[in-house]
């Protein structure tokens, strides 16, 4: 049988207005990529990233770029040489994985030799807003054990107290998203950590942030922006103390693996993200998530609503999916 690809976008409203150093969005849009092949079917889900200069339309003229290799038999390995790195990647290696694991009837932890995918603890994401605004936000959600703030160039030690003071019991990851300067971040470094902040992530932006290296990283520091490949690892080891892997960066989880063995190789802990999506982009992530010292897939957690099979959170604890979802 001829391998089928279609490639289409969709839209998912969110729970609430979800705001960044960069801007804000009320739904999330994503592209979802499904193979079928006699009578089998897998689908991946990616979304593009501005930030990256990702759109839909050019995800979309990506995947059909490779439409005829992947009738022709273009494996997850020959993928990683034909599309660069970046979200259209991620939606066809992901669909490709969920393929091979409904034409063998086996999950894809097992034919990718990894651990089967256990429940775990994400970070719930507070959306940048003014301090006492935050302060409500975090209220809400006191009862989730780990938190990460999105802030942005002003009211940094305020808006972290005021999280601080309404959820004293939730362990806290800072997200400046680049937005910070290198004297910034010196200044407020003993101030997060006598706030109790866990981790900060990319408070320096990507391709600026050398100053790192010589820094007192009192708290530890993740590289996201920063750090996309396997590639990275080596120039980012002395700078980082964490790395967070997405599936949209690496470009798929054929590719996210590999990044995941080069960080650990440089013995830098392990961050697993997201981009807001729905269960179908998540799903894969999951199984990087053994061994990670922090996991914020907590995309389908701030939609408004998720796909059918979605994941399920017990307990704080993300569930891994059935084979009806993904993999």
């Amino acid at each position: 049988m001829i391998l089928q690809v279609e490639a289409h976008a969709e839209r998912w409203p969110l729970r609430e207005v979800f705001t960044i150093a960069r801007g804000s969005k009320t739904e999330a849009e994503v592209v979802v990529v499904t193979m079928t092949e006699d009578a089998a079917t897998g689908r991946g889900e990616c979304v593009p990233y501005p930030r990256y200069g990702e759109t839909v339309a050019g995800v979309l003229a990506q995947i059909e770029g490779v439409r005829g290799a992947l009738a022709n038999g273009l494996t997850r390995r020959q993928l990683l040489h034909v599309l660069p790195p970046g979200a259209a990647r991620n939606a066809v290696d992901c669909a490709l994985w969920d393929l091979a694991s409904k034409q063998a009837r086996q999950p894809v932890w097992r034919l990718a030799g990894l651990p089967a995918p256990e429940p775990v603890v994400s970070a719930y994401t507070l959306s940048l807003a003014a301090p006492a605004e935050m302060a409500r936000a975090a209220t809400a959600h006191a009862h989730r054990p780990l938190l990460k703030i999105k802030l942005g160039h002003g009211e940094i030690l305020e808006s972290i107290r005021a999280v601080r003071e309404a959820a004293p019991g939730a362990a806290l990851i800072v997200d400046a998203n680049e937005a910070w300067t290198a004297d910034q971040l010196e200044r407020w470094l003993p101030a997060l950590k006598d706030l109790g902040v866990s981790l900060l992530e990319q408070p320096l932006p990507a391709g600026r942030d050398q100053a790192l290296s010589g820094m007192d990283r009192v708290v530890p520091v993740a590289a996201d922006e920063s750090a996309h490949v396997a590639q990275d690892i080596d120039q980012l080891r002395d700078r980082y103390d964490v790395v967070n892997i997405k599936l949209d960066k690496a470009g798929g989880l054929t590719a996210a693996l590999d990044m995941k063995a080069a960080a650990l190789s440089a013995d830098l802990g392990l961050m697993i993200g997201c981009m807001v999506s729905t269960s179908l982009a998540v799903a894969p992530a999951l199984l990087l998530a053994s061994g990670a010292r922090y996991v914020d897939l907590d995309g389908p957690l701030l939609l408004a609503r998720d796909r059918d099979a979605g994941l399920l959170l017990i307990d704080q604890q993300l569930q891994p999916p059935g084979p009806e979802l993904w993999g």
